[in-house]
């Protein structure tokens, strides 16, 4: 959604969701007249057939869902390093169909100062947290039509070779129309601290240490590496979870991707052994994206012990592109005790418009939370 004039502001990335922070290039501060604004935007919809717990009822209006959203925003260079952004959004689910959540929010989803000196940036305000350097909390979507975003100050340093370095403290998540503290009615926020390094040969080494203090005290760690071997993408990724007076959270996983003959083709595994702390944070699941389990929810969070072996694929055609997946999930101790998920999806594009069908199934069984659900989806972005 990000058109991000503000690059030469803020390191190269840094403004965007879910976006990759790489080092900065040599920025010539404006004495002058400051750049003209840029505005950008999105119109998106999303609307989903759903089944109920027992697998019928495809079609059923009451448990269908529609989702439109749109945000607009503004940047600009204010000249001397500094920069400034405003975004409003505003999302709506459509009563008729019921299930809609949230089924209207309008807010001023971003509003932030940006300072740019060498190559050390600030941001300050309301902001987009970066996916690639806050694996635990970053910006995602409200039905993938409308971003989340968080309340706080961001630094980011480049001056070491090869190495990008965050600090940040968060106090508040977006949640709809309202920005919550992020720790409770004594809330003193979140810090976060992350190195990322990419000297060695197609390697990205990241580390990520999160601390919340009063009232409840707990840190978090992560440590990643991603590298390639020949035609093999290789990933490993742990973290440590642990609140005071409460048993840690603590899992692995690692992926294997590479290309055959056209056909995208990615292995990922996890074993999680889970204490009080989930791993999902801000709307965001752990690990390389959103329900990294069988499609079908959040890492269960509570003293269990799950194993999770997830295939996708994806293959080019000439007007879009095709992926697929299956992903088993074992529970131990959980809510549920074994879940098997599968999906196919198609990405395309219409007049300026991306859009995507897709087909999901999820099988659940153990636990109250036993069903058996299909669902449809078909949802559309266009930027301007």
């Amino acid at each position: 959604m990000k058109k991000g004039l503000l690059l030469s502001v803020v390191a190269s990335g840094f403004i965007f969701a879910g976006g990759n922070i790489a080092p900065a290039a040599p920025v010539v501060q404006p004495t002058v007249a400051p750049a003209a604004c840029d505005f950008y935007g999105s119109i998106a919809a999303r609307y989903e057939a759903n089944s109920n717990a027992a697998g019928k009822k495809l079609f059923n209006k009451k448990l269908n869902k529609l989702f439109v959203g749109i945000d607009l925003g503004v940047e600009k260079q204010l000249g001397y390093g500094f920069g400034l952004g405003a975004e409003v959004a505003a999302i709506k689910g459509f009563k008729k169909v019921g299930e809609a959540s949230p089924k209207e929010t309008a807010e001023l989803s971003q509003l932030y100062l940006t300072y740019k000196n060498g190559n050390t940036a600030i941001k300050a305000g309301r902001q987009a947290l970066p996916k690639s350097l806050s694996p635990w909390a970053w910006t995602d979507s409200t039905a993938n039509v409308k971003d989340n975003t968080f309340e706080g100050i961001v630094v980011v340093n480049t001056d070491l070779a090869d190495t990008t370095l965050v600090g940040a403290w968060v106090a508040k998540a977006g949640t709809g129309a309202d920005f919550k503290p992020v720790n409770g009615k004594n809330n003193k926020g979140l810090f976060m601290l992350t190195a990322q390094n990419k000297s060695i040969a197609n390697t990205t080494l990241t580390g990520s240490l999160y601390f919340v203090t009063k009232p409840a005290k707990a840190t978090v760690a992560w440590a990643s590496a991603v590298t390639k071997a020949g035609s093999v993408d290789l990933g490993l990724q742990t973290v440590y979870a642990k609140a005071s007076g409460s048993k840690a959270t603590t899992a692995v996983a690692a992926f294997a991707k590479t290309n055959l003959n056209g056909l995208d083709i990615k292995l990922t595994g996890a074993y999680l052994k889970s204490g009080a702390l989930t791993l999902a944070a801000g709307g965001s699941s752990a690990f390389w994206g959103n329900s990294f389990s069988a499609f079908g929810g959040d890492i269960d969070a509570v003293n269990s012990k799950q194993k999770i072996v997830r295939l996708d694929l994806g293959y080019a055609l000439p007007y879009g592109k095709l992926d697929a997946g299956i992903a088993y999930d074992k529970n131990s101790g959980g809510t549920f005790d074994k879940k098997l998920g599968a999906r196919v999806g198609y990405n395309f594009k219409v007049a300026d418009v991306n859009a995507r069908v897709e087909y999901r199934y999820v099988k659940t069984t153990g636990g109250d939370n036993a069903s058996k659900k299909h669902r449809v989806r078909v949802q559309g972005v266009y930027k301007f």
